[in-house]
């Protein structure tokens, strides 16, 4: 990270400032399965479904009801979920929710006199 700031904190500042302030934040996905990684360094599937919604609320010109608002947009949501694309390794989820620990995206094996 010094070599980093040396090299573009004089040009960039604020960026660079920005970026070393946040840097446990911008890589947190190291702290994941590396066949993880794919799904964690991009929001696009986030966007491109509410985009979805988006467009067919804006058609619609309002759905009416509060109530009439949420389930179109639940099935919307329902409809976008059927073209996600499935979690790389998803046996190594049952891991992450567990609080199994990884570094560099590999398992850190607890070692016997911590396990106890």
């Amino acid at each position: 990270m010094a070599a980093f700031e040396k090299t573009y904190g004089a040009k960039w500042p604020k960026a660079v400032k920005k970026i070393t302030d946040d840097v446990d934040e911008l890589l947190a996905f190291y702290d994941f399965p590396a066949e993880h990684w794919i799904h964690l360094r991009t929001t696009n599937p986030i966007e491109s479904t509410f985009a979805t919604v988006r467009l067919r609320t804006k058609v619609t010109k309002g759905a009416g009801s509060p109530a009439a608002a949420l389930a179109m947009v639940f099935k919307l949501v329902e409809s976008a979920q059927q073209r996600w694309r499935a979690v790389n390794a998803p046996h190594l989820v049952a891991l992450v929710r567990a609080g199994a620990r990884f570094e560099r995206g590999q398992l850190v094996e607890r070692p016997e006199a911590d396990a106890a």
